[in-house]
């Protein structure tokens, strides 16, 4: 699959889809009441087992918090006013623990460690560096992180030690290789080199004998991605689609170098990962677009039974020090995150928190459902649909396509209180999985391969036509919406389709594919080349990307347009924002522009994002459910 989103949209995945025949009508909610709802991500065993390490927006900034496993009120760990703080570990031994943090959404990450008397050290000060942690040793004696404080473009790892913090450079990357994973004997790093979006190679670097060793040699197009390294420094364990559509696990024996399956499944196995003492491995298939946990255990491969968990998507899987509990985070299509623990063997899981506003009642919400439809090539075409109660044959109701971010992306069965909202007030949404997203096979992945704002635009036509064939959508009000990548597909549809969409709602997309290719951020130098293969080469095809760029063509955009920007955005920098809005502006035609100042590549912030989603429904219910932009 595609590893670099690069213009992923503000983790607004789709999430819904109500049945048919529902038809009572609900109440409907404000978007402060949506977002009273706690946001929360990340999970961490202390060193005992008794608490849970987290990130909860509360207060509503992005902080650290930490919660009894035994059940309980969070406490505040961190407390920053103004930027996201993010959890990343407690440490194996004691109380304290690491975070990251970066200024007003710029993704400068520095990694910090913290106490509970809120003492606070950054492990990697300085100015434009971005460090990432990646993992401990398994006597949590010490840790790995990487950081590009030596050269903006490249990451070097580093061995911190726990006590002391005290570190020693252990790969020094000169030429765009990706640590994947390291082994406990610290023997072995594997890296990852990315050729395109879909292909990719997995070296081992050899710390003592400071050698490089290609393993994943391959013909055609076939995506690697080391996953982790047995507890005994055997067998590397890696992620592949080499001879097939979709991932699976695959291991390679360091000391022979043979290599042999492990685990398949009909869809991509998303990721893969190992208990402390290797108890247990875990993994999780990406199956139509929600995540299937599966526990196997670690020594003879055999399956381990868990009970069946509540429906919903599960991330931030970890399995305590003493493996014997697990701890993850699952949301439900009508209610949010919540943080769970499950001791092996019990009957069922415990949750312990209740994140969703408490104005809301579920009931109100709706149900994601899986639909399909054929495009104009007979392209089968995935999506989430959601159908809002109002809606009926004789109440037909405004409808919009929402575009992921990617472009490898995908819309996947998860909880979104900003499409339940428009939901909530009469929106039919189509979640569109357009070719070129991620989760449904390597052919389906690459087939916008330097096609964007041709078939994938397509696709999303398509998608209003497959609306426009249901009785209770008024098939004069459709509209697109869409967040990065997503924000580039709703510009070129209004200026290559100028006459399908009754209007368009840009969150932070690419208007100017030639200006955003050259100032993709410095640490992505590695990926920099697979870009260009993937969409265009500013260098040698400009006149490709500017025939594919919206802002070259903004003359043939008619339909009312909102644009909202993060002033602090490195991906999509403001001018993508600033010159469509302003080149739209010159043809008179309808255009609302909303930038926040202390946000990036996504809106973190309760207070920006309750403006930012009120803002999108009064324009909707202006143009589009109102009606008083020009005739569709």
């Amino acid at each position: 699959m595609k590893r670099r989103s690069l213009f992923l949209a503000l983790g607004l995945a789709a999430s819904a889809a109500a049945a048919a025949a529902q038809t009572r009508p609900s109440r409907e909610y404000t978007i402060e009441q949506f977002l009273a709802t706690t946001g929360i991500s990340g999970a961490s065993f202390s060193f005992d087992g008794t608490r849970l390490l987290f990130s909860s927006n509360a207060t509503g900034i992005y902080n650290v918090q930490s919660i009894p496993t035994a059940g309980g009120s969070p406490t505040p760990l961190t407390r920053s006013p103004k930027e996201t703080t993010l959890a990343v570990s407690y440490f194996p031994a004691d109380d304290r623990f690491l975070y990251t943090r970066d200024q007003g959404g710029n993704e400068l990450n520095h990694l910090y460690v913290g106490t509970p008397s809120a003492e606070e050290k950054d492990l990697t000060p300085g100015d434009k560096l971005k460090a990432t942690f990646n993992r401990w040793t398994r006597d949590g004696g010490a840790f790995y992180a990487e950081t590009n404080e030596r050269d903006s473009r490249f990451f070097d790892l580093y061995r911190y030690d726990a006590k002391t913090y005290a570190r020693t450079m252990v790969y020094k990357d000169e030429t765009g290789y990706n640590v994947g994973a390291v082994s406990e004997d610290g023997r072995w790093i594997a890296l990852r080199k990315t050729h395109t979006t879909a292909d990719s190679d997995i070296f081992l670097w050899n710390t003592a004998t400071k050698t490089l060793t290609p393993i994943s040699k391959h013909e055609g197009v076939a995506d690697y991605e080391p996953a982790s390294f047995d507890v005994d420094s055997k067998w590397l364990y890696y992620l592949t689609n080499d001879g097939s559509e979709f991932r699976r696990v695959r291991r390679y024996e360091l000391a022979s170098g043979k290599s042999e399956d492990v685990e398949k499944a009909d869809w991509d196995v998303a990721w893969m990962f190992f208990s402390r003492n290797g108890r247990y491995r875990l993994s999780a298939v990406n199956q139509d677009g929600r995540s299937v946990l599966h526990v196997w255990d670690g020594r003879t491969g055999a399956a381990v039974p868990i009970p069946a968990l509540p429906a919903g998507e599960i991330s931030s899987v970890r399995v305590s020090n003493d493996e014997t509990r697990l701890a993850f985070q699952l949301d439900s299509d009508r209610g949010p995150n919540n943080l769970y623990v499950y001791t092996f063997g019990a009957q069922a899981p415990v949750r312990l928190t209740d994140t969703m506003a408490k104005d809301i009642d579920p009931a109100d919400l709706v149900e994601a459902k899986v639909v399909r439809f054929r495009s104009f090539d007979d392209m089968e075409i995935p999506n989430i649909f959601y159908k809002p109660w109002q809606a009926t044959p004789e109440s037909k109701a405004p409808a919009l396509v929402w575009v992921h971010g990617g472009p490898g992306g995908q819309t996947r069965q998860q909880y979104s209180p900003y499409l339940q909202y428009l939901v909530n007030h009469g929106y039919v949404i189509l979640g569109i999985n357009n070719r070129g997203s991620g989760g449904y096979g390597k052919t389906f992945n690459t087939a916008d391969d330097h096609r964007h704002g041709r078939e994938p635009l397509s696709d999303c036509v398509a998608a209003k036509k497959y609306l426009q064939s249901l009785p209770y959508v008024n098939p004069q009000r459709i509209g697109i919406i869409g967040g990065s990548y997503g924000g580039y597909m709703v510009l070129a549809a209004l200026a290559f389709q100028p006459e399908e969409f009754a209007v368009g709602v840009d969150i932070f997309g690419v208007a100017n594919w030639v200006r955003t290719l050259e100032s993709i951020p410095k640490w992505w130098e590695d990926e920099r080349e697979a870009l260009y293969k993937e969409i265009g080469n500013p260098q040698t095809e400009k006149d490709y990307l500017k025939e594919i760029s919206p802002l070259f063509h903004a003359d043939r955009i008619r339909r009312p347009l909102l644009v909202l920007q993060g002033a602090n955005d490195p991906r999509v920098i403001r001018p993508e924002s600033d010159d469509i809005v302003a080149a739209v502006k010159k043809s008179g035609v309808p255009v609302e522009y909303v930038v926040f100042p202390d946000e990036g590549h996504g809106f973190t912030k309760k207070a920006n994002q309750i403006e930012g989603w009120r803002t999108i429904l009064v324009f909707l219910d202006k143009y589009l459910k109102g009606g008083s932009g020009p005739n569709p």
